[in-house]
Parts: C-alpha cells; structure tokens; sequence
C-alpha cells in the first residue's frame, strides 16, 4: 500500500466539498496554493466558469483531472426524456475530454416521477450507459459506475451495490468501470470480493474518501471528513490498492452545517492532513 504521510500529490479535491463558499476559479486556485495534486469539478461550476476558461486554468495550475462530476441520470418516464438524458451525457463526455480527466463519473439516477419500477429503472440505466459508450471510446473517455447507499435507490441511483455496477460493466465490455466511494460501500458484506473482482479487469477508475458519521442527521448533507466517523476508510484503499487501482484519492464532502460553513482554506488544510494521517 501507498505511503501517503508526506504525499499530496495523489490527494484530489472533488469540489462539492467547498463549492458554498468558493467558485470554480477560488477552488482551482486554492488547490494549488495548497499543493493538491488534483481535482475533481462538478458540471455546473465548470459551466459558470466556462467550459475553456476551466480547462486553462486547470492545466496552468498543474492539477491532475481524477473525475467530472457527473453524468448519469439516464431513467425518464418516456422515450423523449430518456434520449434527452442521454444527449446530456454526450455532453459531459466532451467536457470531460477537454478537461483531460481520467473518468467521467455517473451517478445513474433512480426511478421517475412516478414510477414504483425498480428493475424498469436498472434497465434504462443500463441502456442509457450502452448508448453513451460507443461515443465515449471513441472520444477514449472512460465511463465509471458510482453505485450509491441504497438510500438513494429511488431518487439518485437504482445502481447500489459494487457488484451490481460490475455486473453492467462485464455486460457491456471496455470503456466502462467503476468509482468507489466509501462512503456509499463501506456496509457491504461482499465489498472485499467485489474490490478483488474489479481489480481482475481493471475496473477501478476512481477512488472516493469521506467518512459516515453516526448518527447521520441528513442523508445528502451531513457527510464527515475521513477520521470523524466510523469507516476503515484505510483497509479500504488497501483493499482497492491490492487490486491495482494507482490513482488519486478523492475527498468528497457534502456537509451543509459544518465543513461547508468553514473557511475553505482551513478545509482544504484539514483535507491534507487527514489524507496523510488517516487515508
């Protein structure tokens, strides 16, 4: 396993952890001032910034690109609605590829408005991501699966466990993989032997750390930094490490009533040092 006690050059910085307080200018900005090795931008902030004003700015402040954020949301409750998602994610492909990121991650979305279809919702996801692959090869922009906690199956991800998103990527073939994120797949009594499975095809295309506090008092909101909760957030960079998987790792916080209310400098300090002391 890595030593990353001194190394901040495999640290990423995904944005939704200080994107309250600074726009994608600051954070870019604020990730070299700190050293970061990396970056991980969501759509919107790469919007408001501006698609190429983005990609120059990131490569002038040497960050690595470990993930767009996102694409997915494929299920619709009609023909119309499924094409215009999956035209969306054609889109975040050439995003993707103009900001040279090593992935474009996809949180595959639940079932519509309406719907109490389960597999119907698995299926278009499924379809969705067949569609925007071939696209996606071409362009050499691999495509990652984030299964989510499966208390985001009806709204966010009907895909919620690590073998369920392998199990659409052997279907599916090259070009597709996955991104674990501890915080969605620390519960998972087959995680190590899904990790083991990933790592055979080289799957592993990201690697997510927070922590999961207890009690939890927002599902979306109330993520922790690595350290406050109750993850072994590093026999699970072993486990992923052993499998092969050399990348960043990629710090992603959603926490409406702490870390976004702090001072992102402080933030991205703490980020450090926990990558260094509990990663």
């Amino acid at each position: 396993m890595r030593d990353l006690s001194n190394d901040k050059s495999n640290l990423s910085l995904n944005t939704a952890t200080v994107r309250e307080r600074w726009n994608l200018k600051q954070i870019i900005d604020g990730c070299a001032r700190h050293d970061i090795g990396g970056i991980a931008p969501w759509r919107d902030q790469i919007a408001a910034c501006g698609l190429d004003e983005a990609a120059r700015r990131i490569k002038d402040a040497g960050l690595r690109v470990s993930g767009v954020c996102r694409g997915g949301m494929f299920p619709a409750a009609d023909a119309a609605g499924r094409q215009a998602n999956i035209d969306d994610n054609l889109r975040a492909v050439d995003e993707a590829v103009t900001l040279g990121a090593d992935c474009l991650v996809l949180v595959v979305g639940g079932m519509p408005p309406g719907s109490k279809d389960l597999g119907d919702a698995r299926r278009q996801v499924e379809d969705g991501i067949a569609a925007t692959l071939e696209y996606a090869r071409a362009h050499d922009m691999p495509l990652a699966i984030e299964p989510l906690h499966p208390m985001y199956a009806a709204d966010r991800a009907c895909v919620n466990t690590l073998g369920q998103a392998l199990d659409i990527c052997e279907r599916l073939g090259d070009g597709v993989g996955v991104a674990i994120d501890v915080y969605h797949v620390w519960w998972d009594p087959d995680l190590e032997t899904q990790i083991e499975r990933a790592g055979r095809n080289n799957r592993i295309l990201a690697f997510h750390v927070c922590d999961w506090l207890v009690p939890t008092t927002d599902m979306l909101l109330d993520r922790g930094m690595m350290g406050d909760g109750i993850i072994d957030i590093r026999g699970i960079r072993k486990q992923v490490e052993a499998a092969g998987y050399d990348g960043s790792c990629e710090v992603e916080i959603f926490s409406a009533q702490n870390w976004w209310k702090q001072d992102p400098d402080d933030v991205l300090q703490t980020c450090i040092e926990r990558h260094q002391s509990v990663v």
